[in-house]
């Protein structure tokens, strides 16, 4: 079966996935923290934190070097990090290998291209134009563009429904169990990279493949469809 006619969408997480973010977010949540007097966080408690949008991040960082944040606080760090992430430079050496070749490969097959991630909408917008993807996805959905954040599926099904696409023309691809119970919640296949922030064994997943290079992606489908 052609592979663009089974699976006409492809939806993506963006840290772990498309781009090694952790030493961005590592490098605005460490100044965050000096500003209030806390330790800094090594990289490799960072990259466990990831995954669950910012005010999770904020609220685990805060709990790991001292007092937790009380509730009231936690909205105004939440933006204050955003607001130091926000500010950095994209750096396109942040895109893991074959990223960029792929993705305008699958495009140009015919695939329509959605983002689905934690991070918000409005700073994944901004980076995917930093970093030259912009013009390759349809619809971008940010862990503030609806209600609920992966791993509840409601953000996926609302690429999906902008792609155009059911449960049945869809597959999502990501780097941990959020993405896969998101997947799995919509009724879509799951292909999961090996190289993200799982937090957990990839195998473990239960994603429907698993592949150790971006650009082992197409193949992977080929062997879905």
């Amino acid at each position: 079966m052609n592979v663009t006619m089974r699976f006409p969408a492809l939806i993506f997480d963006f840290d772990g996935t498309l781009i090694d973010s952790a030493p961005d977010i590592a490098l605005a949540l460490n100044r965050l923290l000096a500003g209030q007097g806390r330790p800094e966080l090594p990289l490799a408690a960072v990259k466990a934190m990831i995954g669950d949008g910012a005010a999770r991040l904020v609220d685990q960082a805060f709990t790991a070097t001292g007092p937790s944040l009380p509730a009231e606080a936690l909205p105004s760090m939440t933006e204050r990090y955003l607001a130091l992430y926000g500010a950095l430079p994209a750096d396109p050496a942040c895109l893991y290998p074959g990223v960029t070749e792929t993705l305008a490969a699958l495009r140009h097959a015919g695939h329509r291209l959605g983002l689905c991630t934690n991070k918000p909408a409005g700073i994944s917008r901004d980076l995917l134009a930093e970093l030259g993807l912009a013009a390759l996805f349809d619809a971008v959905a940010g862990g503030d563009t609806v209600a609920q954040r992966k791993p509840h599926p409601a953000p996926l099904r609302w690429v999906m429904d902008r792609l155009g696409v059911g449960p049945d023309g869809a597959v999502m691809v990501g780097d941990n169990a959020n993405d896969v119970a998101a997947a799995r919640g919509a009724g879509v296949p799951v292909v999961a990279v090996s190289y993200g922030y799982p937090r957990m064994s990839v195998a473990d997943l239960g994603a429907d493949a698993v592949i150790d290079r971006f650009a082992d992606l197409p193949a992977a489908l080929a062997r879905l469809a």
